[in-house]
């Protein structure tokens, strides 16, 4: 077998259902998949039972959830090469090295449950390493937002992966630093997984902790555009807020970690968050100070340093519009690409200001960030 997919699960049946279908359409099968047409043949010629032999398994690990996908999964029971298992809740990245432990192929595929893969996702992957003569050891896909998304859940998805907003450090064509494989679609082989020891018991940041220390180990992940996938994220802006706030503490909890991996581009929220507050600040202390016939002059005091912030604005719209060919997209966009920049930079500065300023260790200042 070649690729074991490994999924972690909380309380998400409808979405592992959306996932498993999506894999029972891939154009890499088992020969494919154990479909009718393999498993009634009658042949016992060597070479049709290697071509019955599943090229992938999937392996689903529910995490301590209430709301389980078991019978989800008994639907899939013969259609996929597929293994189901319960077990407490430990958080996603030991819930991945659970399934890693349990795991058949030679090439590990980690993704999160609320993805969808396109029909070419497996086959983007085989192409790839059969390009490469099957030596590289990691890699990493890029992701996006599908048709039948929710306006919300595509301005979200823009922001995520927009040049203008992340750097395009998440598997854009353009990119501000290194592509770092996450957790959401990043693959490696078996061996090397299991000599790394997998993913630590960071809650936030735990799939970029392990992309550096494959890094380190002296492996280079690549990225491949092709083997892109669906990614719905999450549905509101406040879950987002939150998602990106702890994004934004983990990162100095990465730096400490691994020292020399902070670079501008992660600094970039952080500044922006500063600057809207600073500018926040200005305008309410010059209106309070000035005298109400001052209007004029107060305009264009406190008014003119905020066109930079209109024209970036102005530059979300545009761009999310025509990407997304639709103007509610690029509206909402705008508010999305402030709550992703200030959300990751307050996080930030809380975690500077605790773990560099009043030097407190990441265990301390961070109790409910890490699953012991």
């Amino acid at each position: 077998m070649k690729y074991s997919i490994i999924v972690p699960v909380f309380n998400r049946p409808d979405e592992v259902d959306e996932l498993l279908e999506s894999l029972c359409s891939q154009t890499l099968k088992d020969f494919e998949l154990r479909s009718n047409s393999v498993t009634t043949r009658q042949s016992t010629d060597k070479s049709d039972s290697a071509l019955a032999a599943p090229s992938f398994e999937v392996v689903i690990v529910e995490d301590g959830s209430e709301k389980t996908c078991k019978d989800v999964c008994d639907k899939y029971a013969n259609i996929l090469d597929l293994h189901y298992y319960y077990k407490e809740n430990s958080g996603p990245g030991q819930s991945r090295n659970y399934g890693v432990e349990r795991a058949h192929g030679e090439y590990v595929i980690i993704l999160d449950s609320d993805v969808v893969l396109p029909e070419g996702y497996l086959m983007a992957i085989n192409s790839q390493l059969s390009t490469l003569n099957s030596q590289l050891t990691c890699w990493g896909g890029p992701d996006a937002s599908h048709p039948s998304f929710t306006p919300v859940q595509k301005a979200i998805s823009y922001s995520m992966t927009s040049f203008f907003t992340t750097g395009g450090i998440r598997g854009g064509k353009k990119k501000l630093d290194k592509f770092y494989p996450r957790s959401f679609n990043m693959g490696i082989r078996l061996d090397v997984y299991q000599q790394l020891g997998g993913f630590s018991k960071m809650r936030f940041g735990e799939d970029i902790d392990f992309s550096y220390r494959i890094v380190e180990a002296g492996y280079q992940p690549q990225l491949f555009p092709d083997a892109w996938v669906w990614h719905k994220r999450r549905t509101d802006f406040r879950k987002f807020f939150r998602q990106v706030y702890n994004s934004g503490i983990a990162r100095i909890n990465l730096e400490k970690r691994h020292p020399g991996t902070l670079k501008l581009v992660h600094l970039l929220p952080t500044l922006f968050t500063v600057g809207v507050i600073g500018l926040i600040l200005i305008s309410a202390i010059g209106r309070v100070l000035m005298h109400y016939d001052d209007v004029h002059r107060w305009f264009w005091l406190c008014a003119t340093p905020w066109l930079p912030i209109i024209c970036y604005s102005l530059i979300i719209l545009i761009d999310s519009t025509i990407q997304n060919k639709s103007l509610k997209v690029g509206l909402l966009s705008i508010p999305a690409a402030f709550v992703q920049l200030m959300g990751y930079g307050l996080g930030f500065i809380e975690s500077w200001w605790k773990r560099c300023v009043l030097r407190q260790d990441e265990f301390t200042a961070f109790e409910k960030n890490f699953y012991k």
